[in-house]
């Protein structure tokens, strides 16, 4: 439960502001078959941050026990810098829009989460919690579209109100907090 809950959370809040958001906004603004744009985000979340999960859990059983927490910790205070950069849009492969919403969403999605902030966590959160990838994956992928449901419904609206500088700070706060008690509870 702790995997799920961190998991999510960390992501959730990671999210805001970040590429594939503004990601979400341009595929809204863009198709109007608003089921299809999130099922793509929905199937391309799930392989990305599934084979994420299954590097990370690897990975921690080559790394020594001693180095693990601090690797891990160092780590999640790492990504929780990284959160504080803002993203720029991306323009991505306007060829793929041509297939319409779901391949659409889903390709652009899988290739825009590759080396993100989101899936970096992710590789994070399943060394953290290798006994556990499955709540490690639903988190990640549940974090996701708590982030970017609401964008695809109500984009424009919710992207001049959210305070992006806000979300950045505490999603800093909880990655650093992560990566702290990962170091503390060796």
């Amino acid at each position: 439960m702790d995997a799920l809950l961190a998991s999510t959370s960390a992501v959730a809040i990671a999210e805001i502001g970040d590429k594939t958001q503004l990601l979400s906004l341009f595929l809204a603004s863009r198709f109007t078959r608003r089921n299809a744009i999130i099922a793509g985000i929905l199937v391309a979340t799930l392989l990305n941050h599934a084979l994420s999960a299954w590097l990370g859990a690897w990975v921690a059983h080559w790394i020594p026990a001693a180095w693990k927490p601090w690797i891990l910790g160092l780590s999640f205070i790492a990504v929780g810098l990284w959160v504080l950069i803002p993203d720029k849009e991306d323009d991505g492969d306007a060829g793929v829009l041509r297939y319409g919403a779901f391949v659409a969403s889903c390709v652009l999605f899988f290739i825009a989460e590759i080396g993100d902030k989101t899936q970096v966590a992710t590789v994070i959160l399943a060394a953290r919690f290798d006994d556990a990838i499955l709540g490690v994956i639903i988190g990640t992928t549940l974090g996701m579209m708590v982030a970017n449901v609401p964008v695809i419904y109500a984009g424009n609206w919710l992207m001049q109100r959210l305070p992006l500088a806000w979300a950045r700070r505490g999603a800093c706060i909880l990655f650093a907090g992560l990566g702290i008690t990962a170091i503390l509870m060796q």
